[in-house]
């Protein structure tokens, strides 16, 4: 099979909705999901679930299971055996050649923010025990789930190219978040009331959980990386001297980022390494890190109101001058930066 241009388009097309639903916060549409279910286990030929039970978070839901009596869990059936059925069916379609290109605009490029998300929910999952042995049970049930909305990488593809195996899974993922089938309950998810990203797709807020479900459950994090619940309050009243205290060296560089490392040097007394025509060469040694290298230039095109606007140029720890770090970030070596005119 080849990838037509009209193809690419629809595949295009459709990985872009589902990045929206991965990525969806508020109310799910709890008729929808509720239906998508109830069709899902029939394409599985099982019943429908007795009931359906509503829960406002993922940890919610992995600790219900654990309470209730909901029957063995059917997952392989509802979720496993149609997704492999549409996965074997797609790949023997498309074959050797098409397949990758078409994995590539949907799943392939939803993957790696997706996955990420999830794995951020499953270890704050775990994290809201301090009994390793309830974390770690929470941890199991976790992989149990159905991840509705963050199936989208998989599902991108399976719904763009109209896989009716998988149409109930589709249904609720477009409705609701997580999600664990058994034989006479299914247990169901709300989506995240607040989700907040970066432009990388990682979860990220200074103000606030990056990750709020309606229940209260949160994850606090900048940049994607999970940060204490205070961390955020704190940064208003950075110094140079809390920033050098930190003791975790990821924590340290974030606040260095919020900081501003222009006013770190400036406020921490800092003295230059290097200076030439080129611009001034700073070093920040950290406790336990590599040292911070920085190049301070200057635009040498005034701006509308006659000052010359200041830039920082992170470089490599070994370098030495000013000149080797402004030719490091054009792939240049110290001996070949001879630029004839700057603009």
């Amino acid at each position: 099979m080849t990838v037509t241009t009209e193809l690419a388009d629809v595949l295009t097309a459709a990985s872009l909705r589902w990045e929206d639903v991965a990525f969806q916060s508020g109310p799910a549409d709890r008729p929808g999901a509720e239906a998508g279910v109830r069709l899902a286990y029939r394409i599985a030929g099982l019943a429908e679930p007795e009931k359906i039970i509503w829960v406002d978070s993922p940890v919610a839901g992995a600790r219900a299971i654990a309470l209730l009596g909901a029957g063995k869990p059917v997952r392989d059936a509802v979720r496993t055996g149609p997704w492999e059925q549409a996965r074997a069916d797609v790949h023997a379609s498309l074959g050797p050649t098409a397949w990758p290109l078409t994995w590539s605009l949907t799943g392939g490029r939803l993957w790696d923010p997706v996955s990420r998300l999830v794995t951020q929910i499953r270890r704050s999952i775990a994290a809201t025990e301090e009994s390793e042995t309830v974390a770690a049970a929470l941890r199991a049930s976790t992989l149990d789930a159905v991840l509705g909305q963050q199936d989208a990488p998989w599902l991108s593809l399976f719904d763009a190219l109209g896989r009716p195996e998988v149409e109930g899974l589709v249904q609720v993922a477009r409705a609701a978040g997580w999600w664990w089938p058994f034989e006479r309950v299914a247990i169901v998810c709300e989506r995240p009331a607040e989700l907040h990203l970066d432009d990388l797709s990682r979860l990220h807020r200074a103000d606030g959980p990056a990750l709020l479900f309606p229940d209260g459950f949160a994850v606090h994090a900048w940049g994607g990386m999970p940060v204490p619940a205070d961390f955020a309050a704190s940064m208003t009243t950075l110094t140079p001297e809390r920033i050098r205290a930190e003791d975790n060296a990821e924590l340290r560089r974030v606040m260095l980022e919020h900081f501003g490392y222009d006013r770190y040097l400036a406020e921490s007394g800092a003295t230059p390494l290097h200076q030439d025509e080129t611009g001034m060469l700073w070093r920040i040694d950290l406790p336990e890190d590599e040292p911070v290298v920085m190049v301070e230039v200057v635009n040498s095109t005034a701006e509308p109101d006659g000052t010359f606007r200041k830039y920082w140029l992170r470089v490599p720890p070994s370098t030495r001058t000013a000149r080797e770090g402004v030719a490091w970030t054009f792939n240049l070596s110290e001996a070949d930066y001879r630029p004839a005119h700057e603009t």
